[in-house]
Parts: C-alpha cells; structure tokens; sequence
C-alpha cells in the first residue's frame, strides 16, 4: 500500500491524490478480513423502540452481539443519529430527494454495519447493501385516541387501505420526520391537502408519540415497531388509523465495498433463524407483533417471509 501510494503521489496533482487516498482507505476498510484483522465488529445504532433500547439491550444489539461471537471478534457499540449514520457507515455525507440521492461530503467511517430498526427505502438501497429481510414493517397514521379520524377496516388490498387513509388528511395536522422513513415526501402527503408539522427538536423516533399527546399534531406518522410499542405504553391514548405505505421490510446495512461481511450475516442470520433463536428474541422484545405478523415468521427462511 505504501509503495502504492508513493507511486501515485508522484503522478497526480494535489486535488486528485486526495481522492485516490480517499478510495483506497475505502478499498480495504470494514469487510469481513479487516474486522477480523480489528478484532471487532462496531454496530452503529441509535435508542430506537425495542431495537436499542437505550440500556444495553435491545433486538438488534442481542441480535449483532452474537454474529460478532460468531465471527469470532468482540463486540462494540457505536451510537450515531439519524442525520449521521450513514455517513458514519459508509464516509459519505448524503441528501435524499425522493429516490434519488446527493453525496454533499465526506466523514470519517465509524461503524462496520447499522443494526437499528433500518427500513429498506429506494433511497438507502443506492448508498448501502442489505441483509436479508430481519423484520416486517410498514408506517401507519397514529392518532391521538379524541381524534374524530376513524380506523379504516382492512379490506384485504393494503392499496385501498392507504387511499382510504390518505382522503381522511385534507386540512389535519400530521406530524412527521425528514430524512427517516416517516419522511413525508416518500408517502406524497403534501398531494392529500394535509397539513404537514415536520419534528426538528430531535433525530429521536421515539418523540413523535408523546409530541402528538403534547398537541403537535392530531396524528404522526409511526413505523409498525415503533406503533407496537407505542400502544403498549400508551393504551386509550391512540389509536392506529390505517397503513400509509405498503409493507416494507427492515434489515442490517452494510457497506457496499463490505460484501463479504454482509455474506458471513445472512449465513448467520438463517441459522439464528432456522433454530429458534431469533423468532425467540422477538417474542421477547416485541411479543405482539407475531399476532400481526404470524406468515413472516412462520416461514422457513427469511427470504422467502419477505416473498409472502
């Protein structure tokens, strides 16, 4: 490598060697030999519903502390926010517009994967690699239980259901967040007249609920976790409305120059899947969503709960 770099450095100008030691750091940083080599798995995360909890537990801490057993290197937590894990992942400072995305600048890497309740967005998916599908998601309207709204019945076709949702928002007040998968611009709700209060105090998920019982908004978007345990904290004080997406799916990010780590995961994954263990730890930290979610976790593998 230095050799490399002394050779470069006597052909390229100032502006295009930093680019290059940029890249080459980026080569040979966070796959699987060079964790190994570390001898430590680093997990960016962040306090999210019971994915982090915030107390040194959580599904997706228990979940990275034994892949990292498994790869045979200790375990390090790393906590990051919304606004900067993936640049803490990937070195890249980002800005998401719709589906599209802008690298606006560089930091240093800081974690090998992000364990924490990521949903799998069109915008993500162009800057890092997923695992296999580790949980069922979706974002649904919550509001506050006096809320003249009523709860759509389920008629079987989840596009009907979230029309049905979106034509009760013309003049509401629906509290959201950019640049997370509460992002309004992802749902097009500015096109159903509501009026959208975006939640800049904190980077925290967690907030929007008690934000609306604070009167913020009659309603928030909530991802299906996050609602899960919403309901369960808060029971009579909201009600679920009705789904404002269409299913989604959550997994593990990676780098997209980590494809060897992200392998050695999915390996991992399906046996901690296949023998008990995972289905265990969600019973464990979400006990009611296998009642809303039974056919994703009934499945043989992971990949194919994702086809259901």
């Amino acid at each position: 490598m230095n050799a490399l770099f002394r050779r470069l450095s006597s052909m390229l100008t100032a502006g295009a060697l930093l680019w290059v030691t940029a890249a080459l750091a980026a080569a040979v940083a966070g796959d699987l030999s060079e964790v190994k080599a570390r001898g430590v798995l680093r997990h960016l995360g962040m306090p999210y519903a019971n994915f982090v909890t915030g107390s040194g537990d959580g599904l997706d801490v228990e979940v990275i502390e034994r892949f990292a057993a498994y790869l045979g290197v200790k375990y390090e937590y790393v906590e990051t926010d919304w606004n900067h894990v993936i640049g803490d992942l990937t070195g890249d400072v980002v800005k998401p517009a719709g589906d599209k995305v802008k690298v606006t600048g560089h930091v240093p890497v800081r974690g090998d994967l992000i364990a924490n309740g990521l949903t799998m967005l069109p915008w993500r998916e162009q800057v890092v690699d997923y695992s296999v599908p580790t949980f069922p998601s979706g974002v649904w309207l919550i509001a506050r239980a006096g809320s003249p709204m009523s709860p759509v019945e389920g008629s079987g076709s989840p596009a009907a259901d979230v029309s049905a949702v979106k034509t009760m928002l013309r003049g509401r007040q629906v509290l959201a967040m950019k640049n997370t998968c509460l992002d309004p611009d992802l749902y097009r709700l500015q096109e159903t007249g509501a009026r959208v209060v975006l939640y800049t105090r904190s980077t925290n998920l967690n907030e929007m609920v008690p934000a609306i019982l604070q009167d913020s908004a009659e309603a928030t978007l909530l991802d299906v976790p996050n609602a899960l345990i919403a309901l369960d904290k808060w029971p009579g004080k909201i009600k679920v409305i009705g789904p404002v997406s269409a299913p989604q799916w959550m997994g593990v990010a990676f780098r997209k120059s980590s494809p060897e780590l992200r392998t050695a995961f999915n390996a991992f994954f399906e046996q901690l899947w296949r023998d008990g263990t995972y289905l265990a730890l969600v019973k464990k930290y979400y006990p009611t969503v296998i009642t809303c979610f039974g056919d994703f976790f009934d499945s043989s593998t992971p990949q194919v709960a994702a086809a259901r």
